[in-house]
């Protein structure tokens, strides 16, 4: 397997034997389509990560872009960030496969892709980015459970605490018994 060279404006750094190509936000569709003059034409993923802190100004995503060389196998990372109010540019007119991933992150991660995406996953009703750092998931405590409630929930009666007895451990009251205990 052939390490590739870094496409022009990246920045290569490895870390656990994996080479990720750093790329300034302007530089992202040159440096991608350079991968994929170079005969990167195999589209594998894309996918965000949100790099910034909950409640914190100026939230940031990394965007990562793998795609392989069909004919040495060999794939390259490609990443940038984006800031609040940047766009990613579309690479789905070089990979096709890119198109599905990109309005994935739009719709799970509130980015912005050049391409305006239709709703994907989630109902047009649907409020927020279930994949961001800041979304809560409080499902239970913003809306009730539909269905019965556990005993002891609805504060109606108290649940049957029998005492049990450790895995592999019979209950006392099976098997034969002894002369003392049959006696008393």
């Amino acid at each position: 397997m052939t390490t590739p060279s870094a496409p022009s404006g990246a920045t290569p750094k490895t870390a656990f034997g994996q080479t990720v190509h750093h790329v300034e936000l302007a530089g992202w569709l040159t440096a991608a389509t350079e991968l994929h003059a170079a005969g990167h034409t195999m589209f594998d993923w894309l996918g965000v990560e949100d790099a910034g802190r909950p409640g914190a100004v100026g939230q940031r995503h990394a965007v990562f872009l793998h795609v392989i060389d069909p004919s040495t196998r060999a794939g390259v990372m490609l990443r940038t960030e984006l800031g609040p109010d940047e766009a990613l540019p579309s690479v789905a007119h070089l990979w096709q496969g890119a198109r599905w991933h990109e309005r994935e992150a739009a719709e799970m991660f509130g980015i912005t892709v050049d391409s305006e995406p239709e709703h994907l996953l989630l109902p047009e009703s649907f409020q927020g980015h279930p994949l961001r750092k800041d979304f809560v998931l409080a499902s239970r405590v913003v809306r009730p459970w539909p269905g019965r409630l556990e005993p002891g929930e609805d504060n109606t009666s108290a649940p049957s605490r029998r005492r049990t007895a450790p895995p592999g451990v019979p209950d006392p009251s099976w098997g034969p018994r002894r002369e003392e205990e049959q006696q008393s």
